[in-house]
């Protein structure tokens, strides 16, 4: 693995993109400075590096959406330089951003046909042509289906499919990997590997180790905006590759970041429950069933783990929990207060904190600062003489930056500005630090993050549980792995019922590989034996 260098080695082939010296400042934030990546035809080349470190800057800026300060950019040889995203894509450059760009009230079709179709739609055209790309790459998708009754996960595929269907000679994919589940990485990384066996290129930003070892031809890491090493064989240098994203090491082998089990704290009997959920039950507008007699306790002080594949009612349980839809039948309290019909105002009030698991379309304004956001149902507390003190309101913030590892160029920088794993951190410094918090409901809430940021998060939550607000945890995951690191019992939701419930054994590798391989009979709706142990 090589150290930092101005330029980047030669290639055995001419590059198929060659980028030069790139730079880019925002204010007073260098977000990237005299950084050099190559990328041949039919190469993967993955870029790391921490949240913030440049990665999405230097995507957007081979993709059009940033002119380049600095620095020169060619492609196929010739010299590139688009003037916005539509230039990009006419030279076959397509790119899969953090944050979707889906218009939610219209259907996966008319999504994928905007800006591609004039006269006459062939939506039927469309919708076979989507089936054909579905079917090819194990991206399951119903082409009628409207956005916004889509899983996350589903409508990170509804992108992929958007690119893929414009057969590009350069595919950027920022994170793609971040919002699915393990199943559908998996056939995600085999699209790379088969889009790059046709010729095309791949950029893939990714935090994952085990995604780099499977498909990484060659790997690029950032640090702070700078070239910090690159690797010829990123397979056999993983641990080089960590210490050059975050400058210290980990105890991270080839999987996903997973924070370190430690031994559970006792939970309190003495007081009531923080949440009990009584047969609550959720049905869609077409009547069908999505939670079925979802009845459970969360004690004081104890983090329970909600396991399942994507769509079997998870969103649907954070939906209602959180006040942003009415359940159907049942009903749940917050210690001996009912708080069924209670919208997210009176949660908040409750002690309720709640880490959404679409960060961007739900718990955050873009255009407001990061200030704004993190006090943003807190603001009177900052108002003197009926006006807000802003100086007192960027103090307060750059605190709980500095607490939360949020990284910008200040409190008062937009919060649509920040990387996508710096306002999830930020949003769970919000929603952590609360006023009162006795009950944190959290979605997802290490997806995006990197592997240094995933062990704080964790860290963050165990001291909330453990610590002496015992505040109850109800942690939602696909990450089957961290939800068995952290929780202190998991359940499992299939097609809207609970399959099985199981407290998690401490220090006890048969035990806990053995309720691996039950969890995962039940994610799959098989029942077994003590499926409520």
């Amino acid at each position: 693995m090589s150290a930092s260098s101005a330029a980047a080695p030669p290639l055995a082939h001419p590059p198929l993109l060659s980028l030069q010296g790139m730079g880019k400042r925002f204010g007073a934030l260098q977000a990237l400075d005299d950084v050099s990546l190559t990328l041949a035809a039919g190469e993967i080349h993955c870029l790391l590096g921490e949240n913030g470190a440049g990665k999405s800057t230097l995507c957007n800026l081979i993709f059009g959406v940033y002119r380049p300060d600095q620095g020169d950019m060619a492609l196929d040889g010739q010299p590139y330089r688009p003037q916005g995203p539509a230039q990009a894509l006419a030279l076959g450059v397509a790119m899969v951003h953090q944050h979707f760009s889906l218009v939610p009230d219209l259907s996966v079709v008319d999504n994928l046909l905007l800006g591609q179709a004039r006269g006459i739609l062939d939506r039927q055209g469309c919708a076979q042509r989507i089936s054909e790309l579905s079917a090819r790459y194990g991206l399951a998708l119903d082409p009628w289906a409207r956005i916004e009754d889509l899983s996350v996960g589903e409508r990170q595929r509804v992108e992929i499919v958007k690119c893929l269907m414009r057969e590009p000679r350069l595919l950027v994919l920022d994170e793609p990997t971040a919002v699915l589940l393990p199943a559908e990485i998996a056939s995600l990384l085999d699209v790379c590997e088969r889009v790059a066996a046709a010729g095309c290129g791949v950029l893939l930003v990714t935090h994952k180790l085990a995604e780099i070892q499977r498909v990484a031809q060659r790997a690029t890491v950032l640090r702070g905006g700078r070239l910090a090493a690159r690797s010829e064989q990123p397979a056999a240098e993983l641990d080089q590759l960590v210490r050059a994203m975050i400058a210290r090491d980990l105890d991270s082998a080839a999987g996903p970041a997973q924070p370190e089990r430690q031994p559970r704290v006792a939970v309190a009997t003495r007081r009531p429950p923080v949440l009990t959920v009584d047969g609550l039950g959720v049905k869609d507008a077409e009547g069908v069933v999505r939670l079925d007699n979802f009845t459970l306790l969360v004690e004081p002080g104890e983090i329970v783990a909600v396991a399942g594949v994507e769509g079997n009612g998870q969103s649907e349980l954070a939906a209602v929990l959180s006040g942003m839809r009415p359940a159907t039948s049942g009903r749940f309290f917050l210690a001996d207060q009912e708080m069924t019909h209670a919208g997210p105002r009176a949660l908040t009030g409750a002690g309720v904190g709640v880490v959404p698991e679409d960060r961007h379309a739900e718990a955050c304004v873009p255009a407001l600062s990061v200030a704004e956001n993190l006090f943003i149902d807190r603001l009177p507390e900052f108002r003197r003489f009926g006006l807000l003190d802003r100086r007192a309101l960027a103090r307060a913030a750059e605190l709980l930056m500095q607490r939360f590892d949020v990284r910008a160029a200040g409190a008062q920088v937009a919060f649509g500005g920040l990387s996508g794993g710096n306002q999830q951190k930020a949003v769970m410094a919000r929603e952590m630090t609360r006023p009162g918090l006795r009950f944190l409901l959290a979605a997802n809430p290490t997806r995006g993050l990197d592997v240094g940021a995933v062990q704080a998060v964790y860290g963050h939550i165990r001291a909330a549980a453990h610590g002496p607000q015992r505040v109850g945890v109800l942690l939602i995951s696909s990450e089957l792995d961290e939800l068995l690191a952290v929780a202190d019992r998991v359940l499992v939701l299939y097609r809207g019922r609970v399959m099985g419930t199981a407290r998690i054994p401490v220090a006890d590798e048969e035990g806990l590989a053995a309720l691996r391989q039950r969890v995962g009979q039940w994610m799959a709706g098989r029942i077994t034996e003590g499926a409520h142990a």
